[in-house]
């Protein structure tokens, strides 16, 4: 049977987005129905999970099993989806108060068990959805609805925290740049294990400080630069100065794979444990067995 290739606008909904103009979510959706068709996969076979906030409506746009979920539980979720059907590519799609705020205690625990599923954070360092509050990741003295002084909170630095969890591949984009995320996302899909990309993804509306023009000479793509993915100490080392730029005009902000190793996944795991303890397959008789005897 001659299988059909589908090209990236086959992977999108007839949903409308709803995002602002300019708002850098657009490149992710146009990065990830790129990786999509690049890699030749059937929209049968992803699931799209997401919490709530701005970035977390994508999986509304793209064509394929969505699961639009609770504030700060789309990674649990996720989880259950994969450990269910370990065939499937599973998609977490996020933002940074999503995933960083609410939703932070479920990251260490998904990323150091290796589960098999994507997560892209959209990390625009503001909550849009709601209006203008800063997040987790909002650098120092950033205004806001509800910092008007200015926020006094130290920033979540999202590589090094992911990578400290022990994430298997940990990478940052930036969507300006359409092509290096595309294949960043690519390779954190066929990563074999939990993936974790960050997209520093610009909101027009509300920060005013971050902006594309921001970003503009200021990305630099480490793995041009000589680092080697599999080295975690460098790639410790670098992640710790990706906020640099915060404080120093002059710090350059570091896009690219920082880590990958290939480890043994949860499912892996699973399936080990079930063959070691030979895995019950029928149910009910298992139901029946475990009845009281009549007396």
């Amino acid at each position: 049977m001659l299988e059909v290739h589908l090209k990236p606008a086959d992977y999108k909904s007839d949903v409308e987005p709803t995002w602002c103009s300019g708002c850098g979510d657009f490149g992710v959706v146009a990065a990830l129905t790129r990786a999509y068709s690049e890699l030749g996969l059937k929209p049968e076979n992803i699931v799209s999970v997401s919490g709530i906030g701005c970035s977390s409506r994508l999986p509304l746009f793209v064509k394929n099993y969505s699961v639009h979920s609770l504030h700060g539980r789309a990674i649990p979720l996720a989880i259950g989806i994969k450990l269910a059907r370990p065939d499937l590519t599973v998609i977490v799609e996020t933002g940074d108060g999503d995933l960083f705020s609410i939703g932070a205690g479920h990251n260490p625990h998904a990323a150091r068990r290796n589960i098999d599923i994507t997560v892209i954070c959209m990390d625009n360092q503001v909550y849009g959805l709601t209006k203008n509050q800063v997040s987790p990741t909002s650098r120092e003295g950033l205004y806001g609805s509800l910092t008007p002084y200015g926020s006094i909170d130290r920033p979540v630095n999202p590589v090094a925290t992911m990578l400290s969890y022990g994430a298997t591949f940990v990478a940052q984009t930036y969507a300006g740049n359409l092509k290096h995320m595309t294949e960043v996302i690519k390779q954190a899909i066929q990563h074999k294990g939990f993936s974790f990309v960050n997209v520093i993804s610009p909101c027009p509306t509300f920060n005013k400080v971050d902006t594309f023009q921001y970003y503009k000479g200021k990305v630099k793509d480490i793995n041009e630069q000589g680092h080697d993915p599999s080295d975690y100490r460098e790639a410790l080392e670098l992640a710790f100065h990706d906020l640099d730029h915060y404080y120093d005009p002059n710090a350059p902000v570091p896009i690219g794979v920082f880590y990958k190793a290939e480890l043994e996944t949860y499912e892996d795991r699973v399936q080990s444990v079930k063959k070691r303890y030979k895995q019950v397959e029928d149910v009910q008789a298992l139901i029946d067995a475990c009845k009281p005897k009549a007396i």
